[in-house]
């Protein structure tokens, strides 16, 4: 009789040494793709599109509108455009990414090939120059729509690395780590811009630099990043067949109509669809907000040094959040946190324009509730999982995302379009943490992580 060998599971190693040496990897990943959202999405490319779009619209007739499929879209108003295509793209995308994630036996294979393409398309934003804002918006939409597939596999990582109980410190400590990494790399291109003239490259040419600097960055730790990490072959796989492209699809419509068995994770996630939308929003719309001449008319290194300055504190923020949650509760916590979103970008509506230290006070601010915010919505959702169906449960999380990134996209280019600034599309976002604060309050996330058949964390 021959002994078959019993394949891995896709449950946390027993051994603790085992788990952190992965959990080291992992946070490695955070470290690497942070720079895309920091440094290409926060700072550099809102500014540097709308110049490239205000280019290209000196030869319309109103000196303000480029023309996209007979439509005039005001020269501000295409970076929010482009930020509604992005999530559009994905939200057929990324589902079926998160099941073919579980089917297959190669997952760090698929978190290289994302990020390979996604870092790949951010360095060539260098190419984007004069009034080629077309190849940036291409470029942009390629570098995100692969930078949300990748981060799709590897959420999907994090209940196979980490225990019930260990999942607040793990998320936490990733962020943390995301925000350190960014802010590293960040104070060089703050160096960059600053010295651009010095080193005798112009400031535009200095952001190209910038986004190339980016792009190989995300690519040379995501190398690192994976070694450590195990495949694993989950429930959803089978060790003598692939995936295929029908059952991922099958397995994704099942996935959809189980939801329904699952309330209290249902409602989570249009909780999370809301508060996250106004996150992101809020991240996206803060590089325009304070550089545009309709709104604050800051510097550029005005605005870097902000940015920077909310790095170190989110560092801070989400290691500090997750050890609060210990204490509180990490319901009570995020709840909390949401209060604060709410205060903060109302108070971001009254900000004076051209006085760049109230604009650097609300940066602080949102620095304490960013990381932490992100860190226990993704821990919380990983609770709320039936166990082997990490990549699909996650693929719609990032769904969640994405849609309710959408929303806000569109309501910030529709805000932009009419008034020509962001200050308008800013208070807007409001509404997002209100409303996903009421559903998160509703949400009995106890009786939905029972539903799920795990254990009960201690600190929810």
């Amino acid at each position: 009789m021959t002994n078959t060998p019993t394949p891995p599971t896709n449950l946390p190693s027993n051994d603790p040494r085992q788990r952190r040496r992965e959990q080291r990897g992992w946070y490695l990943y955070d470290w690497a793709n942070q720079v895309f959202w920091t440094s290409v999405v926060t700072v550099f490319l809102g500014p540097y599109l709308a110049e490239l779009a205000r280019a290209a619209a000196q030869g319309s007739p109103s000196g303000e509108h480029v023309y996209l499929l007979g439509l005039a879209i005001h020269y501000n108003a295409v970076w929010p455009l482009a930020t509604a295509l992005a999530p559009a793209i994905q939200i057929p995308l990324l589902p079926v990414v998160g099941a073919i994630a579980d089917r297959s036996r190669t997952k760090k294979r698929l978190l290289l090939g994302f990020a390979t393409v996604g870092a790949s398309a951010t360095t060539c934003l260098y190419l984007a120059s004069g009034d080629n804002y077309l190849l940036a918006v291409g470029l942009f939409l390629v570098a995100n729509v692969s930078y949300g597939a990748a981060l799709v596999v590897y959420n999907a990582f994090l209940p196979e690395i980490a225990t019930a109980d260990e999942r607040d410190r793990v998320s936490s400590t990733g962020w943390a780590f995301a925000y350190l990494g960014g802010v590293v790399l960040l104070l060089v291109h703050l160096a960059l811009v600053l010295n651009a003239e010095a080193l005798g490259v112009g400031e535009g040419h200095a952001v190209r630099i910038a986004f190339a600097s980016a792009g190989l960055w995300w690519l040379g730790f995501t190398l690192l990043a994976v070694r450590p990490l195990r495949n694993r072959v989950a429930p959803a796989a089978t060790a003598d067949r692939p995936a295929s492209v029908g059952a991922t699809f099958r397995q994704l419509w099942h996935t959809l109509r189980e939801l329904r068995r699952y309330p209290q994770t249902l409602l989570y996630l249009c909780a999370y669809l809301l508060f996250n939308d106004g996150i992101q929003a809020t991240i996206r719309f803060a590089g325009p907000y304070a550089t545009g001449e309709q709104d604050l008319g800051l510097d550029m290194d005005d605005l870097i040094t902000t940015v920077v300055m909310i790095q170190f504190v989110a560092f801070a923020g989400a290691w500090l959040t997750g050890r609060l949650a210990t204490v509180l509760g990490t319901k009570r916590t995020l709840v909390a946190i949401l209060v604060c979103w709410t205060l903060i970008l109302t108070s971001g509506y009254f900000l004076p324009a051209g006085q760049a230290l109230p604009f650097m006070a609300l940066g602080f601010c949102i620095g304490l509730v960013l990381g932490g915010s992100q860190a226990l919505a993704r821990s919380l959702f990983s609770q709320l999982i039936p166990r082997g169906k990490e990549g699909e449960y996650f693929g719609l999380y990032t769904i969640c995302d994405r849609a309710g990134t959408l929303t806000a996209a569109l309501v910030g280019f529709v805000a932009v379009q009419l008034t020509g600034g962001y200050r308008a599309a800013i208070f807007s976002l409001v509404a997002f943490f209100i409303v996903g604060g009421v559903l998160l309050v509703l949400a009995n996330l106890r009786r939905g992580v029972q539903q799920a058949g795990n254990p009960v964390p201690a600190h929810l």
